[in-house]
């Protein structure tokens, strides 16, 4: 049940874009898919790795994501950039408005980027990662279907609504965190399910609304916010930036595909950039050490900064390569093969 398949970052890459291809979707779109799987997997990231390729196929076989779409870029406002992914993958959308999006902050300070119209199943730290890159102070947010109960509730309602953050650094990498408004992402809970293993307590509730370790009861039931009324009303802003403010659904206004013809699993994003010199001009380099003022602070008492784990895992993999479940190893084999997915 624990045999792995180690693959280089160079397998993993053909590996994925292969898979991908096969299922119909187009070069480019396949391309900025994989370019987020993998990233995930290198990181170790597992929920949001090569596993997700499964649901990326299941849900074009189900006709939930157009995978040949091509976004369109607007320039909404002096502000605001949006593009409409057309009902394609978000990954491509933001690859192809980043650099107006860049470009706004720079000119203005603030930017902020709607995406619009997209199927969206990736972690949100690449993408703020890449603007911190460039000197950009950067956020993003996105709901989910609904799979979370609201604090004191019982039934699902709000998404996992993932929220990342990064900020850039004089040297080395962005300082940088990603986490759903849930106790945990729902893909850890389906891993756990896969992995035949029992998930702990109060990550999620039945259908009855009673607490359960059982994945599989968690996944007909509900998630449950992290820390409580916090957590959700942290997801409702969320709900709130990624969906009105720019013209998108709520969480619970869509749904996954399942080849009913009935499935909503279109959504929106939300991503500000902010530009350090506009706020600060010549201030800026001292302002960015004070910063590191605070991270040398947090790790001189042995903390532990929120993306240290996954650039330690990172170097590891440049090194070794990654490790995916055996089964889910041969289950992409045979999507690349072209046979049915089960």
């Amino acid at each position: 049940m624990n045999d792995q398949t180690r693959l280089s970052l160079e397998e993993a890459w053909t590996l994925s874009v292969d898979v991908l291809e096969q299922n119909g979707f187009s070069k480019d779109q396949a391309a900025a898919i994989a370019r987020s799987v993998v990233a995930a997997q290198r990181d170790e990231c597992h929920s949001h790795g090569l596993y997700r390729l499964l649901d990326c196929v299941r849900t074009v076989r189900y006709g939930g994501v157009d995978p040949r779409a091509v976004p369109e870029v607007a320039d909404q406002a002096p502000g605001v950039v949006s593009v409409d992914a057309r009902g394609g993958c978000s990954l491509l959308a933001f690859e192809t408005a980043r650099q107006p999006l860049i470009e706004k902050a720079r000119a203005t300070g603030v930017a902020a980027l709607a995406v619009n119209n997209a199927f969206h199943f990736s972690a949100l730290w690449p993408e703020v990662e890449s603007l911190a890159e460039q000197g950009l102070v950067a956020l993003a947010m996105t709901p989910s279907h609904a799979y979370v109960a609201p604090a004191g509730g019982h039934s699902p309602l709000l998404g996992t609504n993932p929220i990342a953050f990064a900020w850039p650094r004089p040297e080395g990498v962005p300082f940088v965190f990603d986490f759903a408004t849930s106790v945990v992402a729902r893909g850890e809970i389906e891993l756990h399910r896969r992995a035949g293993e029992s998930i702990p307590e109060g990550w999620a509730i039945d259908g009855a609304g009673q607490s359960t370790t059982d994945p599989s009861a968690a996944l007909a039931g509900a998630l449950l916010p992290f820390g409580g009324h916090k957590g959700a009303a942290l997801s409702i802003m969320i709900e709130l930036l990624a969906g009105p403010l720019i013209g998108d659904r709520l969480g619970h206004q869509t749904r996954p595909a399942d080849g009913s013809g009935e499935g909503a699993p279109q959504h929106g994003e939300f991503i500000l950039a902010m530009d350090p010199q506009a706020f600060l001009g010549t201030d800026a380099e001292t302002r960015l050490q004070q910063a590191e003022a605070l991270f040398e602070g947090i790790t001189a008492q042995g903390a532990r900064l929120p993306s240290q784990r996954r650039h330690a895992a990172r170097a590891r993999s440049h090194s070794e390569g990654v490790a995916i479940p055996a089964a889910l190893y041969a289950e992409l084999v045979q999507l690349r093969d072209g046979e049915a997915q089960t």
